[in-house]
């Protein structure tokens, strides 16, 4: 027989995770004179004088925030590789690791504050109270999204009222996008403050109408496709801001107009309470609002980049259910912010959490934004080429 080529047939593999031992010997010297030890120093540790390693607490943060794997199932997986860690241990782990990225989220807190447009919005989380015996807590995590530079941040606050995002909003300039929740009205009354509607929610208000008056609810969400037709427009052709302004003053802005005449007559004949009278004027008395992303291409048609980045609580709260304290989901707040990120970035989350965790201590503070996702990222790329 002659060979005369052959064929390779790839098929995708995988083993199941494995568990090492990583040891560091250090040899003891003593001089002759009696003078004291000699020992090398130890590298740097996440927990001094614990067991697990950074890739270890990579990945139990990974699997419980960004997989949404209860601590308490990770525990059985460790159990099956013959590994016992108490449900104590494995909690004090988690909470040290979080407690190591407190710097490098007070940096991103900052860097948030100086935003010049933000998109907001919150969600409730249960959390076990101390004070409140056999019942959980409602809190919420209230998020800060910039889509100019994809950066996202939790903050954790025991209450949904109006003083909840005075620490981020209080002093805030910009551009403010959010739902029509009546707390942000507050903050956007600030003269500098320039505050944008959503459309995403304009739509669902007639949504909920269909069934109600079917002929006009049709009407304005056509019309309110229209609009979103030019923003898939203006994304395919991967326009400038510039472009996508004037693009939108020459398409949307006739069909604004439209739609807002439209509904200044068609309110009148509406009945008061009813599912198509609410969602006009839910429209009409932020109209201003809804217009205002015409003014500029960086700004967004709705805060649906914000709701997106709320979804892995929502997934979590099935999972965990709650969180333990308030103190502990103030630091779930922070990994929930970074894990964002790194989806925005694309960005795995796992390696940069493990290089976060062997660099965030002995990082100079003046280089500490060198571990931002989408910065430890662009680092990734350069050594690569």
């Amino acid at each position: 027989m002659v060979c005369i080529g052959k064929e390779i047939t790839e098929e995708l593999e995988c083993g199941p995770a494995k568990f090492y031992i990583k040891r560091y010997i250090r040899f003891k010297y003593a001089p002759k004179n009696g003078d004291g030890v000699r020992i090398g120093e130890l590298p740097e540790r996440v927990i001094d004088k614990g067991i697990p390693g950074s890739g270890l607490l990579a990945m139990i943060l990974t699997d419980k925030y960004m997989d949404h794997l209860p601590l308490y199932r990770q525990k059985q997986r460790f159990a099956r590789d013959n590994i016992q860690i108490a449900s104590s241990t494995i909690e004090g782990w988690t909470k040290e690791a979080l407690l190591k990225l407190q710097p490098l989220y007070e940096q991103l807190v900052f860097d948030t504050k100086a935003k010049g447009y933000l998109q907001v919005d919150e969600t409730p989380i249960k959390v076990l109270d101390k004070d409140k015996k056999g019942a959980a807590h409602q809190g919420y995590y209230w998020v800060y999204h910039s889509p100019l530079d994809k950066t996202v941040l939790f903050d954790y606050s025991p209450t949904r009222s109006g003083s909840a995002p005075l620490p981020m909003l209080g002093g805030f300039r910009g551009y403010l996008q959010t739902d029509g929740y009546a707390v942000y009205e507050k903050y956007a009354r600030n003269k500098e403050v320039t505050h944008l509607a959503c459309w995403a929610h304009a739509r669902r208000e007639f949504e909920r109408a269909l069934d109600n008056d079917k002929i006009r609810t049709e009407k304005a969400i056509r019309l309110i496709q229209k609009l979103y037709e030019v923003e898939r427009q203006a994304k395919e052709e991967k326009l400038s801001a510039e472009q996508i302004k004037e693009l939108r003053l020459t398409e949307s802005l006739p069909v604004i107009n439209e739609l807002g005449k439209w509904i200044f007559e068609e309110i009148k004949s509406t009945l008061p309470k009813s599912l198509i009278s609410k969602a006009m004027a839910y429209a009409y008395a932020r109209w201003d609002g809804l217009a205002t992303y015409l003014h500029d291409g960086n700004l967004q048609i709705d805060n649906n980049p914000v709701e997106n980045a709320l979804r892995p609580v929502a997934l979590g709260r099935k999972n965990y259910l709650f969180a333990g304290s308030h103190e502990a989901a103030q630091r779930a707040a922070m990994i929930y912010s970074f894990f964002a990120i790194c989806k925005k970035h694309e960005v795995n989350p796992f390696q940069w959490l493990k290089y976060t965790l062997e660099n965030i201590m002995a990082i100079n503070h003046k280089n500490l934004k060198d571990l931002y996702p989408q910065n430890y990222k662009n680092r990734v790329q350069k050594s690569n080429r």
